[in-house]
């Protein structure tokens, strides 16, 4: 057979097949489209020799991220002052730190005379300025006999007092650095005592006694070590106490609520603006009658 009938046949048998096979509804079809759209929706195609692409976060979404995840630390995280790290053990009066107007003293006690839990004497006294810088440090020689160091308490034993300052030395210079400024301290009349020395009321600032913070302790006067650790996130007086660091922690503490604190002693002492302002009318009162006198001469 040559190649024209066989390929004319060939043509024949296709149409015959075409004719016998059985035509697809539209309504199939449609229905295998669905199902072929609905498979690739479900399994996406991707190459294996491409890697992974990740979707990229805009600024504005990494932006509003971070700055919710530094609130919520922020919020947990207790709200913690930085002071001075600047320490130098009994150097007395600094001659590199500025004193400033507000300065906070601390001391620490030892017990003396046959009934040492009741009977306490200076034994050092600290006093920092504003930014917690150290202005003072220094040991003092009790005069009495010490029956208790309390060292485990107070940090002081019998070897500070080879190089500790007398009383009368440490009182000169600590009324000196007290003197016209602003006292902060905690309980700070307890350290006045034993430092037989005084300071004007008007011009002391108290952490024990600030009602905020009395509220921790139900209205009664908190330690300073709950305080420190309550609103600086401090940890102080873990062991053996450290004038210095208390005093930083006392004047941190005032610094936090420095607004209420003055809020608070304006309501107490008023007195010194009106004493000012009249001494004021009165001066200016002698000055016109000077005046007046002079023309008439």
């Amino acid at each position: 057979m040559d190649k024209p009938a066989l390929s004319s046949n060939w043509k024949k048998l296709q149409a015959t097949l075409k004719k016998d096979a059985p035509k697809r509804k539209s309504s199939d079809r449609d229905a295998d489209d669905k199902k072929r759209k609905l498979a690739e929706k479900r399994k996406p195609y991707r190459d294996s020799n491409q890697p992974l692409k990740r979707k990229r976060m805009s600024d504005t979404e990494t932006e509003s991220g971070t700055s919710a995840t530094r609130r919520k630390s922020n919020a947990a995280a207790p709200v913690k002052i930085e002071t001075s790290s600047r320490y130098k053990e009994n150097e007395g009066r600094s001659t590199t730190a500025e004193l400033g107007k507000y300065v906070a003293m601390d001391c620490e006690m030892v017990g003396v005379g046959p009934n040492p839990d009741n009977d306490s004497v200076l034994a050092r006294v600290s006093v920092v300025n504003f930014n917690g810088d150290q202005i003072y440090d220094s040991y003092v020689r009790p005069k009495e006999m010490v029956t208790d160091w309390r060292t485990h308490v107070s940090g002081i034993a019998p070897k500070h007092m080879v190089e500790a300052r007398t009383l009368e030395h440490v009182q000169k210079e600590i009324a000196e650095i007290m003197s016209g400024r602003i006292l902060v301290g905690h309980a700070v009349s307890n350290d006045l005592d034993a430092l037989l020395l005084g300071h004007p009321k008007r011009d002391i600032r108290d952490t024990s006694k600030h009602p905020p913070y009395r509220k921790i302790a139900g209205g009664g006067s908190p330690r300073l070590k709950i305080l420190a650790e309550e609103f600086l996130g401090l940890k102080i007086q873990d062991g053996a106490h450290s004038s210095v660091e208390d005093a930083r922690a006392t004047m941190a503490l005032y610094r936090r609520e420095k607004d209420a604190f003055e809020r608070e002693h304006l309501k107490k002492w008023p007195a010194r603006m009106i004493a000012d302002t009249r001494e004021k009318g009165e001066g200016e009162k002698k000055k016109k009658k000077k005046k007046k006198t002079t023309r008439k001469r």
